[in-house]
């Protein structure tokens, strides 16, 4: 059924076209289909329906939502011309109601799951219904790799420094590594990133070197962060890449209200706000995904739904399924992609960037993918789910390995390259550890700048507290740390 994306935003609002189609529904209905350009019409293309250049001229109204009126020509109850009750109904804000004697509850949830979007199967071959969609080219595939390759690598080195007692605490990608650099290639360097903490090879993509990621995880003076984070907490200012920040969902709330700015300031970009499956037991998830559909947002929300929340599992989390039916709920067009095809993810967030940009809409998309890895360094997952369960994931459903046989069948990639590339990203991250062990530690008076540009009386006396503590007790403080 075409929905009608009508509705009321004030007086000399800006028109909206009809959009025959939801993302979500797109998925469930025809999600390989395309059409060339000369089409006639609709032009269905995967996920959704858009109108070409050559349709008549399409349907216009002042917003997406719907609108109360008195024309009820205008408004699609979807019902026969026989059922007088149908076509009877109360004027209700945001849209006609219409009526039926018949008592119906909304079930809980389908019996038919959202299907799940993919373009290459375990073994890395591509699926003959995409065989026509296009896909990323020869450049952009080996840099998607080669980015996946290096977040393993660096993930591998990283954790065993935090073994060694070298850092204080790490946390890795392992089985996301395609949901990372899939949907980095996706967007623009212009796009805002809102990451929540296993999104470090979006931030690789844009040009942050292993050194910088080092520099971090050791807090040394060339952290950005001057050394008051905890390692794995990036940021980068000059590559719009928001700092991460540890408590579950804060990111989202402040994503759209960063996407409602660059709409009233007519940018020609999006926010992009990665989050997991546990954060959608958060309120600020709910909140955040009201305010974009209300507020009509350019943000992107990409949920890791990697099956568990550090011990929860999603089905001790929700009962509905899974996330992409809360986008649904919320009026947001969504779409589920397989989170281990680093194709469907790219062609996924390819296009629910343009939508979002072009139509000043809110997308969600839910990526089924697998943590393999134990939540963090402070975990282990072992002691909550079955070893045999990890190993599968990691070796029958590894999306470096998916994406590697593509690359291979495409002439692209050899093993010979593959041994050169693992160990040169090894050694460029362990001379990274060697440089960043050398380097001091910031000085002690960052722990009060930064913040106001007049430090209070009481920052003030906090830090002469500290000062004299240290005069007092030298050989507890590190001599690392200049005073």
């Amino acid at each position: 059924m075409a929905i009608w994306l009508a509705g009321r935003r004030g007086a000399n609002y800006f028109n909206k076209t009809l959009i025959s189609t939801t993302f979500i529904r797109s998925l469930q209905t025809s999600p390989t289909v395309t059409a060339s350009d000369d089409c006639i019409g609709i032009c269905r293309k995967p996920y959704s329906m858009f109108p070409c250049g050559n349709s008549s001229p399409p349907a216009y109204f002042r917003s997406r939502r719907f609108e109360s009126s008195k024309a009820q020509q205008r408004l699609d109850f979807s019902s026969s011309d026989e059922d007088e009750e149908q076509i009877q109904g109360m004027e209700f804000p945001g849209g006609k109601i219409g009526f039926t004697s018949e008592m119906s509850f909304i079930p809980e949830s389908s019996q038919k799951r959202v299907q799940c979007y993919r373009v290459l199967d375990d073994n890395g071959y591509q699926l003959s219904s995409t065989s026509s969609l296009q896909h990323v080219n020869k450049e952009v595939a080996m840099k998607m790799y080669s980015g996946m390759v290096t977040l393993e690598t660096m993930d591998t080195v990283l954790y065993e420094a935090q073994r060694q007692g070298r850092i204080t605490f790490y946390l890795t990608s392992f089985g996301e590594e395609a949901i990372n650099l899939a949907s980095a290639a996706a967007l623009t360097s212009d796009d805002l990133i809102m990451p929540q903490y296993r999104e470090p090879g979006v931030l690789w993509w844009r040009g942050f070197t292993l050194q910088e990621f080092v520099n971090q995880c050791f807090g040394n003076k060339n952290d950005y962060g001057k050394g008051r984070q905890m390692p794995i907490h990036y940021g980068s200012n000059k590559l719009n890449y928001f700092t991460v920040s540890s408590p579950l969902a804060t990111q989202l709330p402040q994503a759209v209200g960063a996407a409602y700015s660059l709409k009233t300031e007519k940018k020609d970009a999006c926010v992009v706000a990665f989050f997991g499956d546990g954060s959608s037991s958060e309120g600020d998830f709910h909140a955040s995904l009201n305010f974009a559909a209300v507020m009509e947002a350019p943000v992107v929300f990409i949920c890791r739904n990697n099956g568990w929340a550090i011990s929860t599992p999603t089905t001790e989390q929700f009962r509905s399924d899974g996330i992409v039916v809360k986008g649904h709920a919320y009026g947001i067009r969504s779409i589920r992609v397989d989170g281990n095809d680093a194709l469907a993810v790219y062609n996924a967030v390819r296009v629910a960037r343009k939508m979002a940009v072009t139509e000043q809409r809110p997308i969600l998309i839910e990526a089924m993918t697998y943590r393999v890895s134990h939540h963090s360094t402070s975990d282990d997952s072992t002691k909550y789910r079955p070893v045999d369960e990890i190993d599968y994931w990691k070796t029958s459903r590894n999306p470096v390995s998916i994406f590697r046989k593509w690359v291979e069948r495409k002439g692209w990639w050899s093993d010979e390259q593959e041994s050169e590339l693992r160990a040169d990203i090894r050694k460029q991250v362990i001379n990274a550890i060697q440089v960043a062990e050398k380097t001091e530690k910031p000085a002690l008076g960052n722990m009060f700048s930064d913040v106001y540009e007049q430090v209070p009386l009481n920052l003030k006396e906090q830090e002469r507290l500290i000062r004299d503590t240290v005069k007092r007790h030298p050989q507890d403080y590190p001599t690392d740390v200049p005073l």
